[in-house]
Protein backbone atom coordinates (compact mmCIF):
# COMPACT_ATOMS: atom_id res chain seq x y z
CA UNK A 1 0.00 0.00 0.00
CA UNK A 2 1.35 3.52 -0.80
CA UNK A 3 1.50 5.92 2.20
CA UNK A 4 0.16 8.96 1.98
CA UNK A 5 -0.06 12.17 4.00
CA UNK A 6 -2.22 15.47 3.79
CA UNK A 7 -0.14 18.73 2.69
CA UNK A 8 -2.47 22.06 2.54
CA UNK A 9 -5.57 19.81 1.33
CA UNK A 10 -3.41 17.92 -0.80
CA UNK A 11 -3.09 13.67 -0.95
CA UNK A 12 0.94 13.61 -0.67
CA UNK A 13 2.30 10.29 -1.98
CA UNK A 14 4.87 9.77 1.21
CA UNK A 15 7.50 7.46 -0.73
CA UNK A 16 7.52 10.06 -3.76
CA UNK A 17 8.31 12.39 -0.99
CA UNK A 18 11.16 10.13 0.83
CA UNK A 19 12.95 9.56 -2.52
CA UNK A 20 13.16 13.80 -3.41
CA UNK A 21 14.39 13.82 -0.01
CA UNK A 22 17.03 11.07 -0.13
CA UNK A 23 18.29 12.40 -3.32
CA UNK A 24 17.92 16.24 -2.27
CA UNK A 25 20.05 15.38 1.44
CA UNK A 26 23.02 13.83 -0.82
CA UNK A 27 23.23 15.90 -3.68
CA UNK A 28 23.08 18.99 -1.50
CA UNK A 29 25.57 17.45 1.17
CA UNK A 30 27.85 16.13 -1.74
CA UNK A 31 27.81 20.01 -2.78
CA UNK A 32 29.05 21.33 0.55
CA UNK A 33 31.47 18.41 1.61
CA UNK A 34 33.13 19.34 -1.78
CA UNK A 35 33.42 22.74 -0.93
CA UNK A 36 34.63 21.85 2.11
CA UNK A 37 36.98 19.36 1.20
CA UNK A 38 39.04 21.46 -1.65
CA UNK A 39 40.13 23.77 0.65
CA UNK A 40 41.95 20.32 2.55
CA UNK A 41 43.33 19.32 -0.18
CA UNK A 42 44.31 23.30 -1.13
CA UNK A 43 45.67 23.76 2.57
CA UNK A 44 47.93 20.11 2.22
CA UNK A 45 49.53 20.73 -0.96
CA UNK A 46 49.71 24.99 -2.13
CA UNK A 47 48.26 27.48 0.57
CA UNK A 48 51.33 27.33 2.71
CA UNK A 49 53.07 29.02 0.38
CA UNK A 50 50.49 31.21 -1.76
CA UNK A 51 48.81 32.74 1.62
CA UNK A 52 51.74 32.67 4.26
CA UNK A 53 55.06 32.69 2.59
CA UNK A 54 57.08 34.32 5.61
CA UNK A 55 56.97 31.20 7.26
CA UNK A 56 59.32 28.23 6.76
CA UNK A 57 57.20 25.40 4.84
CA UNK A 58 56.52 23.91 7.96
CA UNK A 59 55.11 27.09 9.35
CA UNK A 60 53.58 27.67 6.43
CA UNK A 61 51.76 24.51 6.29
CA UNK A 62 50.64 24.68 9.98
CA UNK A 63 49.24 28.01 9.35
CA UNK A 64 47.31 27.00 6.42
CA UNK A 65 45.93 24.04 8.61
CA UNK A 66 45.05 26.84 11.45
CA UNK A 67 43.14 28.80 9.08
CA UNK A 68 41.34 24.85 8.36
CA UNK A 69 40.56 24.29 11.93
CA UNK A 70 38.93 28.35 11.86
CA UNK A 71 36.21 26.47 9.81
CA UNK A 72 35.68 24.14 12.65
CA UNK A 73 35.73 26.53 15.06
CA UNK A 74 32.54 27.83 13.73
CA UNK A 75 31.24 25.24 12.72
CA UNK A 76 29.14 24.58 16.31
CA UNK A 77 27.98 28.31 15.77
CA UNK A 78 26.59 27.95 12.40
CA UNK A 79 24.88 24.72 14.23
CA UNK A 80 23.49 27.24 17.17
CA UNK A 81 21.94 30.01 14.11
CA UNK A 82 21.10 27.27 11.73
CA UNK A 83 19.73 24.83 14.26
CA UNK A 84 17.44 27.85 15.90
CA UNK A 85 15.75 28.63 12.77
CA UNK A 86 15.62 24.86 11.56
CA UNK A 87 13.32 24.60 14.59
CA UNK A 88 11.64 27.46 14.00
CA UNK A 89 11.03 27.79 10.62
CA UNK A 90 11.69 24.39 9.19
CA UNK A 91 14.54 22.34 7.72
CA UNK A 92 13.52 22.72 4.36
CA UNK A 93 14.32 26.91 4.40
CA UNK A 94 17.75 26.97 6.30
CA UNK A 95 19.26 24.28 3.80
CA UNK A 96 18.53 26.42 0.99
CA UNK A 97 20.49 29.21 3.60
CA UNK A 98 23.78 27.00 3.88
CA UNK A 99 23.96 25.75 0.57
CA UNK A 100 23.96 29.23 -1.07
CA UNK A 101 26.64 30.51 1.89
CA UNK A 102 29.30 27.44 1.04
CA UNK A 103 28.44 27.99 -2.38
CA UNK A 104 29.50 31.98 -2.72
CA UNK A 105 32.26 31.12 0.29
CA UNK A 106 33.94 28.46 -1.76
CA UNK A 107 33.72 30.64 -5.36
CA UNK A 108 35.15 33.87 -3.66
CA UNK A 109 38.28 31.81 -2.34
CA UNK A 110 39.08 30.95 -6.35
CA UNK A 111 39.02 34.79 -6.97
CA UNK A 112 41.49 35.76 -3.85
CA UNK A 113 44.68 37.53 -4.65
CA UNK A 114 47.30 35.94 -3.05
CA UNK A 115 49.91 37.10 -0.11
CA UNK A 116 52.41 38.74 -3.20
CA UNK A 117 49.27 40.38 -4.82
CA UNK A 118 47.90 41.88 -1.33
CA UNK A 119 50.15 41.30 1.25
CA UNK A 120 48.17 40.56 4.94
CA UNK A 121 45.01 41.34 3.58
CA UNK A 122 45.30 38.01 1.46
CA UNK A 123 45.23 35.21 4.83
CA UNK A 124 42.84 37.33 6.62
CA UNK A 125 40.22 37.09 3.50
CA UNK A 126 41.21 33.48 3.23
CA UNK A 127 40.09 32.69 7.02
CA UNK A 128 37.04 34.84 6.53
CA UNK A 129 35.77 32.35 3.83
CA UNK A 130 36.42 29.54 5.81
CA UNK A 131 34.87 30.85 8.68
CA UNK A 132 31.62 31.17 6.20
CA UNK A 133 32.16 28.16 5.35
CA UNK A 134 32.43 26.51 8.74
CA UNK A 135 28.96 28.54 9.34
CA UNK A 136 27.31 26.70 6.65
CA UNK A 137 28.42 23.60 7.15
CA UNK A 138 27.57 23.06 10.61
CA UNK A 139 24.40 24.32 9.70
CA UNK A 140 23.72 22.14 6.50
CA UNK A 141 24.16 18.45 8.02
CA UNK A 142 21.47 18.25 10.76
CA UNK A 143 18.63 19.77 8.26
CA UNK A 144 20.06 17.23 5.70
CA UNK A 145 19.78 14.24 7.94
CA UNK A 146 16.28 15.87 9.10
CA UNK A 147 15.18 16.01 5.76
CA UNK A 148 15.49 12.30 4.95
CA UNK A 149 15.16 11.06 8.92
CA UNK A 150 11.67 12.65 9.33
CA UNK A 151 10.30 11.45 5.95
CA UNK A 152 11.17 7.73 6.93
CA UNK A 153 9.41 5.05 8.11
CA UNK A 154 10.77 3.74 11.49
CA UNK A 155 12.38 0.32 10.12
CA UNK A 156 13.83 1.64 7.08
CA UNK A 157 15.37 4.54 9.07
CA UNK A 158 18.95 3.21 9.04
CA UNK A 159 19.06 2.71 5.90
CA UNK A 160 17.35 5.92 4.38
CA UNK A 161 19.49 7.93 6.53
CA UNK A 162 22.62 6.83 4.97
CA UNK A 163 21.78 8.64 1.92
CA UNK A 164 23.01 12.33 3.48
CA UNK A 165 25.84 10.80 5.10
CA UNK A 166 27.13 9.53 1.57
CA UNK A 167 27.75 13.21 0.49
CA UNK A 168 31.13 13.10 2.51
CA UNK A 169 32.76 10.73 0.67
CA UNK A 170 31.00 11.35 -2.86
CA UNK A 171 31.96 15.14 -2.02
CA UNK A 172 35.63 13.60 -1.15
CA UNK A 173 35.70 11.91 -4.17
CA UNK A 174 34.69 14.72 -6.54
CA UNK A 175 37.36 17.18 -4.61
CA UNK A 176 39.63 14.76 -4.87
CA UNK A 177 39.39 13.73 -8.26
CA UNK A 178 39.48 17.62 -9.70
CA UNK A 179 42.53 18.51 -7.41
CA UNK A 180 43.73 15.02 -9.30
CA UNK A 181 42.68 16.38 -12.27
CA UNK A 182 44.50 19.95 -11.57
CA UNK A 183 47.76 18.09 -10.56
CA UNK A 184 48.09 17.00 -14.42
CA UNK A 185 49.66 20.74 -15.18
CA UNK A 186 52.91 21.67 -14.71
CA UNK A 187 53.65 23.07 -11.21
CA UNK A 188 54.55 26.19 -12.37
CA UNK A 189 50.48 26.48 -13.66
CA UNK A 190 48.92 24.92 -10.45
CA UNK A 191 50.49 26.59 -8.36
CA UNK A 192 50.20 30.09 -10.49
CA UNK A 193 46.33 29.60 -11.46
CA UNK A 194 45.30 25.59 -11.16
CA UNK A 195 44.11 25.46 -7.75
CA UNK A 196 41.88 28.45 -8.54
CA UNK A 197 39.55 25.81 -10.27
CA UNK A 198 37.66 23.43 -7.45
CA UNK A 199 36.64 26.03 -6.36
CA UNK A 200 35.39 28.57 -8.70
CA UNK A 201 33.72 25.41 -11.02
CA UNK A 202 31.61 24.72 -7.35
CA UNK A 203 29.12 27.85 -8.45
CA UNK A 204 27.53 25.59 -11.25
CA UNK A 205 27.37 22.65 -8.70
CA UNK A 206 25.39 25.01 -6.13
CA UNK A 207 23.23 26.14 -8.86
CA UNK A 208 21.87 21.90 -9.61
CA UNK A 209 22.02 21.65 -6.10
CA UNK A 210 19.76 24.58 -5.45
CA UNK A 211 17.28 23.31 -7.81
CA UNK A 212 16.62 20.03 -6.73
CA UNK A 213 16.86 21.05 -2.82
CA UNK A 214 13.65 23.66 -3.58
CA UNK A 215 11.70 20.64 -4.85
CA UNK A 216 11.60 18.95 -1.76
CA UNK A 217 8.84 19.31 0.73
CA UNK A 218 9.27 20.15 4.76
CA UNK A 219 9.49 17.31 6.35
CA UNK A 220 5.84 15.80 8.17
CA UNK A 221 6.96 16.09 11.80
CA UNK A 222 8.10 19.85 11.48
CA UNK A 223 4.48 20.51 9.54
CA UNK A 224 2.64 18.72 12.35
CA UNK A 225 4.72 20.77 14.54
CA UNK A 226 3.52 24.20 13.15
CA UNK A 227 -0.14 23.16 12.89
CA UNK A 228 -0.12 22.24 16.57
CA UNK A 229 1.62 25.36 17.19
CA UNK A 230 4.15 23.56 19.28
CA UNK A 231 7.43 25.11 18.06
CA UNK A 232 9.64 26.41 21.01
CA UNK A 233 10.55 30.14 20.90
CA UNK A 234 14.06 29.17 22.18
CA UNK A 235 15.50 26.03 21.38
CA UNK A 236 18.87 26.32 21.66
CA UNK A 237 18.13 26.80 25.20
CA UNK A 238 15.81 24.47 25.42
CA UNK A 239 18.07 21.63 24.50
CA UNK A 240 20.39 22.85 27.39
CA UNK A 241 17.93 22.74 29.76
CA UNK A 242 16.68 19.64 28.77
CA UNK A 243 18.64 17.48 26.96
CA UNK A 244 22.43 18.44 27.63
CA UNK A 245 23.07 15.21 28.17
CA UNK A 246 22.25 13.46 25.33
CA UNK A 247 24.33 16.90 23.60
CA UNK A 248 27.62 15.93 25.67
CA UNK A 249 26.91 11.75 24.55
CA UNK A 250 26.52 13.12 20.79
CA UNK A 251 29.89 14.80 21.54
CA UNK A 252 31.62 12.33 22.84
CA UNK A 253 30.47 9.55 20.34
CA UNK A 254 31.76 11.61 17.87
CA UNK A 255 34.92 11.78 18.76
CA UNK A 256 36.96 8.94 17.48
CA UNK A 257 35.13 9.46 14.03
CA UNK A 258 35.68 13.28 13.48
CA UNK A 259 39.09 13.03 14.96
CA UNK A 260 40.49 10.56 12.88
CA UNK A 261 38.46 11.22 9.54
CA UNK A 262 40.87 14.38 8.97
CA UNK A 263 44.13 12.62 9.46
CA UNK A 264 43.56 10.14 7.02
CA UNK A 265 42.14 12.17 4.41
CA UNK A 266 44.03 15.62 5.37
CA UNK A 267 47.13 14.84 7.28
CA UNK A 268 48.05 11.50 5.21
CA UNK A 269 48.42 13.79 2.17
CA UNK A 270 51.08 16.31 4.06
CA UNK A 271 52.80 12.96 5.70
CA UNK A 272 52.61 10.98 2.10
CA UNK A 273 54.25 13.49 0.05
CA UNK A 274 56.51 15.43 3.04
CA UNK A 275 57.76 12.64 4.42
CA UNK A 276 57.76 9.39 2.66
CA UNK A 277 58.30 11.45 -0.37
CA UNK A 278 54.99 9.39 -2.19
CA UNK A 279 53.76 11.14 -5.11
CA UNK A 280 50.59 13.67 -4.62
CA UNK A 281 49.17 11.92 -7.68
CA UNK A 282 49.79 8.60 -6.31
CA UNK A 283 48.27 9.20 -2.74
CA UNK A 284 45.57 11.45 -3.58
CA UNK A 285 44.23 8.31 -6.13
CA UNK A 286 44.25 6.42 -2.91
CA UNK A 287 42.26 8.56 -1.32
CA UNK A 288 39.52 8.58 -3.92
CA UNK A 289 39.65 4.62 -4.24
CA UNK A 290 39.38 4.98 -0.12
CA UNK A 291 35.88 7.22 -0.54
CA UNK A 292 34.75 4.66 -3.46
CA UNK A 293 34.97 1.75 -1.25
CA UNK A 294 33.10 3.94 1.56
CA UNK A 295 30.48 4.86 -0.79
CA UNK A 296 29.69 1.18 -0.95
CA UNK A 297 30.33 0.44 2.85
CA UNK A 298 28.12 3.17 4.28
CA UNK A 299 24.82 1.67 3.06
CA UNK A 300 25.54 -1.55 4.11
CA UNK A 301 26.55 -0.37 7.77
CA UNK A 302 23.65 2.10 7.85
CA UNK A 303 21.49 -1.16 6.94
CA UNK A 304 22.60 -3.22 9.16
CA UNK A 305 22.18 -0.98 12.03
CA UNK A 306 17.92 -1.46 11.35
CA UNK A 307 18.73 -5.03 12.07
CA UNK A 308 20.65 -5.36 15.23
CA UNK A 309 20.79 -1.38 16.27
CA UNK A 310 22.63 1.69 16.32
CA UNK A 311 25.27 1.17 19.06
CA UNK A 312 26.66 -1.99 18.09
CA UNK A 313 27.28 -1.24 14.33
CA UNK A 314 29.11 2.52 15.51
CA UNK A 315 30.83 0.70 18.67
CA UNK A 316 32.73 -1.95 16.36
CA UNK A 317 34.26 0.97 14.41
CA UNK A 318 35.53 2.94 17.40
CA UNK A 319 37.13 0.22 18.42
CA UNK A 320 38.69 -1.16 14.97
CA UNK A 321 40.02 2.90 14.42
CA UNK A 322 41.19 2.61 18.00
CA UNK A 323 43.31 -0.66 16.82
CA UNK A 324 44.41 0.72 13.62
CA UNK A 325 45.89 3.39 14.57
CA UNK A 326 49.34 1.98 14.46
CA UNK A 327 49.19 -0.22 11.92
CA UNK A 328 47.81 2.41 9.67
CA UNK A 329 50.99 4.66 9.73
CA UNK A 330 53.02 1.45 9.38
CA UNK A 331 51.51 0.72 6.34
CA UNK A 332 51.93 4.62 5.02
CA UNK A 333 55.54 4.11 5.85
CA UNK A 334 56.37 1.58 3.75
CA UNK A 335 55.80 3.91 0.94
CA UNK A 336 54.31 1.27 -1.86
CA UNK A 337 51.34 2.57 -3.05
CA UNK A 338 49.30 -0.78 -3.10
CA UNK A 339 50.31 -0.48 0.80
CA UNK A 340 49.18 2.95 1.19
CA UNK A 341 45.57 2.41 -0.52
CA UNK A 342 44.90 -0.26 1.33
CA UNK A 343 45.82 1.56 4.31
CA UNK A 344 43.47 3.97 3.71
CA UNK A 345 40.60 2.30 2.28
CA UNK A 346 40.54 -0.08 5.38
CA UNK A 347 40.32 3.19 7.85
CA UNK A 348 38.14 5.01 6.07
CA UNK A 349 35.67 2.26 4.32
CA UNK A 350 35.62 0.01 7.36
CA UNK A 351 36.55 1.96 10.81
CA UNK A 352 35.31 5.52 9.69
CA UNK A 353 32.13 3.70 7.76
CA UNK A 354 30.91 1.70 10.52
CA UNK A 355 30.91 4.83 12.88
CA UNK A 356 29.77 7.21 10.61
CA UNK A 357 26.60 5.37 8.90
CA UNK A 358 24.81 5.34 11.77
CA UNK A 359 25.21 8.86 12.93
CA UNK A 360 22.06 10.41 11.38
CA UNK A 361 19.67 8.21 12.40
CA UNK A 362 21.47 7.61 15.98
CA UNK A 363 21.62 11.07 16.89
CA UNK A 364 18.07 12.39 15.41
CA UNK A 365 16.34 9.81 17.68
CA UNK A 366 18.90 11.31 20.81
CA UNK A 367 16.55 14.47 20.73
CA UNK A 368 12.93 15.50 20.54
CA UNK A 369 10.70 17.32 17.17
CA UNK A 370 10.79 20.85 19.25
CA UNK A 371 14.34 21.18 19.55
CA UNK A 372 15.98 18.29 17.23
CA UNK A 373 17.42 20.22 14.82
CA UNK A 374 19.65 22.12 17.37
CA UNK A 375 20.06 19.48 19.09
CA UNK A 376 21.83 17.10 16.92
CA UNK A 377 23.80 20.29 15.05
CA UNK A 378 24.97 21.21 18.29
CA UNK A 379 26.08 18.23 19.82
CA UNK A 380 27.63 16.93 16.14
CA UNK A 381 29.38 20.35 15.48
CA UNK A 382 30.59 21.05 19.26
CA UNK A 383 33.37 18.34 18.83
CA UNK A 384 34.90 19.96 15.66
CA UNK A 385 36.25 22.32 18.10
CA UNK A 386 38.63 19.67 19.88
CA UNK A 387 38.71 16.92 17.05
CA UNK A 388 38.21 16.98 13.71
CA UNK A 389 39.10 20.88 13.51
CA UNK A 390 42.74 20.53 14.99
CA UNK A 391 43.70 17.21 14.36
CA UNK A 392 45.91 18.31 10.91
CA UNK A 393 47.18 20.87 12.90
CA UNK A 394 47.63 18.95 16.04
CA UNK A 395 49.25 15.75 13.42
CA UNK A 396 51.50 18.34 11.74
CA UNK A 397 53.43 19.40 14.94
CA UNK A 398 53.08 15.95 16.54
CA UNK A 399 55.32 14.55 13.94
CA UNK A 400 57.55 17.24 13.47
CA UNK A 401 58.66 17.02 17.16
CA UNK A 402 59.21 13.12 16.68
CA UNK A 403 61.44 14.19 13.97
CA UNK A 404 59.13 12.22 11.17
CA UNK A 405 57.99 9.77 13.64
CA UNK A 406 53.82 9.01 13.58
CA UNK A 407 54.03 7.91 17.06
CA UNK A 408 52.04 10.71 18.64
CA UNK A 409 49.45 10.63 15.97
CA UNK A 410 48.60 7.28 16.61
CA UNK A 411 48.30 7.51 20.23
CA UNK A 412 46.04 10.57 19.71
CA UNK A 413 43.82 8.18 17.54
CA UNK A 414 44.11 5.75 20.22
CA UNK A 415 43.02 8.17 22.67
CA UNK A 416 39.88 9.68 20.51
CA UNK A 417 38.64 5.83 20.07
CA UNK A 418 38.88 5.33 24.04
CA UNK A 419 36.44 9.01 24.85
CA UNK A 420 33.88 7.68 22.18
CA UNK A 421 34.06 3.94 23.63
CA UNK A 422 33.01 5.62 26.77
CA UNK A 423 30.42 7.70 25.34
CA UNK A 424 29.08 4.89 23.83
CA UNK A 425 28.74 2.74 26.08
CA UNK A 426 26.45 4.95 28.31
CA UNK A 427 24.30 5.96 25.51
CA UNK A 428 20.94 4.16 24.95
CA UNK A 429 20.07 2.26 21.74
CA UNK A 430 17.46 4.16 19.95
CA UNK A 431 16.65 1.53 16.99
CA UNK A 432 12.59 1.85 16.00
CA UNK A 433 12.15 4.87 18.56
CA UNK A 434 9.31 7.25 18.02
CA UNK A 435 10.32 10.55 16.20
CA UNK A 436 7.05 11.81 16.57
CA UNK A 437 6.73 11.78 20.78
CA UNK A 438 7.52 15.52 22.40
CA UNK A 439 7.84 14.17 26.10
CA UNK A 440 11.71 14.73 26.73
CA UNK A 441 11.13 11.76 28.95
CA UNK A 442 11.08 9.38 25.87
CA UNK A 443 14.57 10.43 24.88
Amino acid sequence: MVMQYARAGEIVDHESMLRKARLSSFIGTVIEWYDFFIYGAAAALVFGSLFFPQSTPLIGTMAAFGAFAVGFIARPLGGVIFGHFGDRIGRRAVLIVTLTIMGLSTFLIGLLPTYSQIGILAPILLTLLRVAQGLALGGEWGGAVLMVVEHSPPDRRGWNSAWPQLGVPAGLVLSTGVMAMMNFLTADEFHDWGWRVPFLISIALVAVGMLIRMAIDETPIFSDLEEKGEIKKFPVLEVFRSNKKMVLLTIGARFAENGSFFIFTVFSLTYATKYIHVSENAILGAVVIAALCTIVTIPIFAGLTDQIGRRPVFLAGVIFTGLFAFPFFWMIQTGQPALITLAIVLALSVGWGAMYAPQAAYFAEFFPPQVRYSGMSIGAQLVAIVAGGPSPLIATAAVAYAQGSPWLIALWLIGCSVISTVALLCSPETKGRDLNSRDVNDY
